[in-house]
């Protein structure tokens, strides 16, 4: 993971709100301020409290100049965190790190390209007393075949690797209890690329964990160019699959 100089129980300590939405962003000029505002709207209708933390991932247009005038528009509501690029993985776990230091009984990830639809938030947040992990499932995808066929190798693959069918593991729209995603974090090395499929599976490995799998539709990419390519999700496909037993057994609960 990329060297960081910021405080993150600090940083979460500093959040109040029942719900965090981590958000991890790259060059995304394009899209972020429509995004967060989208979310900002949906989430105040659904009179939900929610802060954002925003993990700029070293951005090189002016996603950071973007962030910091969201953010000092609305303090309470958006912590803005940026770091040297280094990747989606190290990128989501700094903003996992930073929500379990919170007082949220829930942490939402989301991306910021515009792809997951609020539009269906308020059934995942409805129906969460059912379920300590509220999943959803990209039963219709706008962003390509392409993708669609990587999502379905990777279900593939990981139910090979691991003994468990992990459904859409890569997901970018999850809402899980903090708690959960605490002890989750503790099984998974920082240093492992893809953070939200080794997530999936430390979650599934916790004994006891309810899980609720809702479908969602994907959206075409609001603005900007997809930073990561087919070789590139190949590469740290092949990678998952040599390192995937380095996810170790969850910690027992302190419940």
């Amino acid at each position: 993971m990329a060297p960081h100089s910021f405080n993150l129980a600090q940083i979460g300590n500093s959040l109040t709100a029942p719900l965090v939405i981590v958000m991890p962003v790259y060059n995304e000029e394009a899209n972020i301020a429509e995004v967060i505002g989208t979310w900002s709207e949906a989430l105040r209708v659904l009179d939900i409290p929610f802060q954002f933390v925003a993990v700029n991932d070293g951005s090189r247009d002016r996603t950071q100049e973007i962030l910091l005038q969201l953010e000092s528009a609305n303090p309470d509501l958006i912590r803005v965190v940026s770091k040297p690029n280094g990747g989606h993985g190290s990128t989501c776990r700094i903003g996992y790190n930073i929500a379990v230091n919170s007082t949220a009984n829930w942490v939402l990830q989301i991306d910021s390209d515009g792809q997951c639809d609020p539009t269906y938030f308020s059934e995942f947040w409805r129906r969460r007393g059912e379920a300590d992990c509220v999943f959803g499932v990209r039963t219709v995808r706008a962003d390509g075949q392409i993708r669609k066929l990587i999502s379905s190798a990777c279900r593939f693959l990981t139910a090979l690797a691991t003994g468990r069918d992990l459904k859409d593991a890569n997901v970018p729209y999850r809402l899980m209890k903090r708690e959960a995603l605490r002890r989750a974090l503790e099984s998974i090395p920082t240093d492992f690329d893809l953070q939200n499929i080794a997530l999936t599976l430390a979650l599934k490995r916790q004994p006891g964990l309810r899980w609720l799998y809702l479908p969602i539709r994907f959206r075409a990419r609001q603005g900007g160019s997809n930073s990561v390519h087919f070789f590139k999700i190949a590469r740290m496909g092949w990678a998952m699959l040599r390192q995937i037993h380095r996810i170790g057994k969850p910690p027992p609960s302190r419940a």
